[in-house]
């Protein structure tokens, strides 16, 4: 594998801002102990034939120990390092001015507390690139293990042809934070223009695996083996593009699925005889009897016939717009989803958080930390597991910030014929009112927290009954909202008027908002 990355450390300078003593050494360079800065670029050209160079590389980053480029911009306002450029650049051009090819020569200087005092770095090479002045950034790469904190990477720019990124500075251009793969392993950005999609390889190529996740726009790295890890890389156009993702194709927009049917099980249920030409259903077999003694049948023919069985699922959660309840003294509403990505409240055992504020923010957590997130979006903790968060509908907006959708939420079977009570204070369906506990909100001054279902949801909410052809819905608290929404969780109605003696009917496959919960019924 080429070296894309040059990197060099120079020991024992005196005087770190000293150009000619870091250009190169007094006397023949053919007896100097240690190589400086032109043996360097000399003996790494960017081109050559045969062993004469033809092309010299141009573009050079230093870095100092950072007290003495502190000690610059405290004393002379960063003069020294100006200078510092400045006499490199122009000792480049002197010495490899034949071999630069019309090329800028470009210097940069940084600071590091990772050097000792007369230690410099040097770094050139393929995949070096140092912008001009007032260049714009045409990409920028970001890094998460989660896919709900990202953190930054990069910026390319659109005349850097190559970017190795990997796990530190000194092994490839940049450092991707969380990187898995070892330093051996990096992914190199090739970028052939404005018209040419960005494209990445993995260098050295079986270093790890590298695919593009069309419907999260993210490239998947996942390294060898069966406890692989995994790094999520996102490249996004900057400036008005920002929007367009760098991707090999399109991104389409999630779908949302329907409801999925329910398979109806199966009970023992007794029947009559019938003789076996009109028997169509399945049925254990009896070991025939000897024809000579033919022993009378004592227990009744049965065999398994379907039943119909309801259930009532927690489709998702329904984010508050916690500005409402700001006379209640609730600052933040935080739910986790565990390692099953089952809502719990949020604790050590959570896979990802999330968070709304009172200032109607919206906030993902993980053990990369907290980051603030946009509706909608898309996450995936987990391997072969989506969480979504969708936006609301305008007629939802005033009391909800967003929609959680769950991957898979628990779910209580509801029987046919007999009408229950769904409120904060009601045992019916309560095992899906999982924010029922303090440990979700965070009280202000102090307080002692509340179950956040005092948050939006009444003791008595509404009445339920469930039926064939959908679940029957009756209003009971005047101050309850109840919404209806489709298989899409798209708003069908809202639920004003619906009385006991006259419900409202929710089909099989819609659901049912009532304070933060969105219950899906299933026929």
């Amino acid at each position: 594998m080429p070296v894309y990355v040059q990197h060099e450390v120079l020991g024992k300078v005196q005087d770190v801002f000293n150009a000619d003593a870091l250009w190169q050494a007094p006397g023949l360079a053919l007896f100097s102990r240690r190589p400086l800065l032109r043996d360097l670029l000399e003996r790494s050209p960017r081109e050559q034939r045969g062993r004469a160079a033809t092309r010299c590389f141009s573009h050079v980053t230093l870095v100092l120990p950072q007290d003495e480029v502190d000690d610059d911009r405290h004393l002379t306002r960063g003069a020294r390092v100006r200078d510092l450029a400045q006499s490199l650049a122009a000792l480049h051009q002197k010495d490899f001015g034949d071999l630069l090819g019309g090329e800028e020569v470009r210097y940069h200087v940084l600071g590091s507390d990772d050097l000792d005092p007369g230690e410099v770095q040097v770094k050139f090479g393929h995949a070096v690139y140092l912008p001009a002045p007032g260049e714009q950034v045409q990409y920028t790469v970001t890094a998460s293990r989660d896919s709900a904190i990202w953190q930054p990477v990069c910026a390319i720019y659109p005349n850097q042809r190559l970017t190795l990124v990997g796990l530190d500075a000194a092994s490839a251009t940049f450092a991707a934070p969380g990187w898995p793969f070892g330093p051996d392993g990096g992914l190199l950005l090739v970028n052939d223009g404005p018209g040419a999609p960005l494209e990445l390889q993995v260098r050295p190529k079986d270093s790890f695996d590298c695919r593009f996740d069309a419907a999260n726009g993210y490239y998947v790295l996942r390294g060898k083996g069966a406890s692989a890890q995994r790094l999520l890389v996102k490249i996004s156009r900057a400036g008005a593009g920002a929007a367009a993702r760098a991707q090999p194709a399109p991104v389409a927009d999630p779908v949302m699925p329907s409801a999925s049917p329910q398979r109806s099980p199966a009970v023992w249920k007794s029947r009559a005889v019938t003789p076996p030409a009109a028997d169509l259903t399945a049925m254990p077999l009896a070991a025939p009897a000897p024809a000579a003694t033919p022993a009378p049948t004592t227990e009744p023919d049965a065999t398994y016939a379907p039943v119909a069985r309801h259930r009532i699922t927690l489709a998702a959660l329904a984010l508050p717009r916690l500005s409402r309840y700001r006379e209640t003294g609730a600052q933040a509403l935080e739910v986790g989803l565990d390692a099953r990505l089952l809502p719990s409240a949020p604790g050590k055992d959570s896979v990802i958080r999330f968070a709304v504020d009172d200032a109607d923010e919206l906030h993902a957590i993980t053990p990369a930390g907290r980051q603030r997130i946009a509706v909608p979006s898309q996450f995936a903790p987990l391997d072969n597991a989506s969480i979504r968060l969708l936006a609301v509908q305008q007629q939802l907006a005033e009391r909800y910030s967003a929609l959680l959708v769950l991957p898979q939420g628990p779910s209580q079977p509801a029987a046919a014929g007999t009408r229950l009570t769904f409120g904060r204070g009601m045992p019916s369906l309560g095992a899906l009112r999982v924010l029922d506990t303090p440990q979700c909100v965070r009280q202000g001054d102090g307080a002692p927290a509340a179950s956040a279902d005092r948050l939006g949801l009444s003791r008595n909410a509404f009445s339920w009954e469930a039926s064939n052809d959908g679940l029957r819905v009756a209003r009971l608290s005047p101050t309850q909202a109840l919404y209806h929404l489709d298989e899409q969780l798209a708003l069908v109605a809202q639920i004003e008027s619906a009385t006991p003696e006259q419900p409202y009917l929710i089909p099989p496959g819609h659901h049912l908002a009532a304070g933060h919960y969105v219950l899906r019924f299933d026929a």
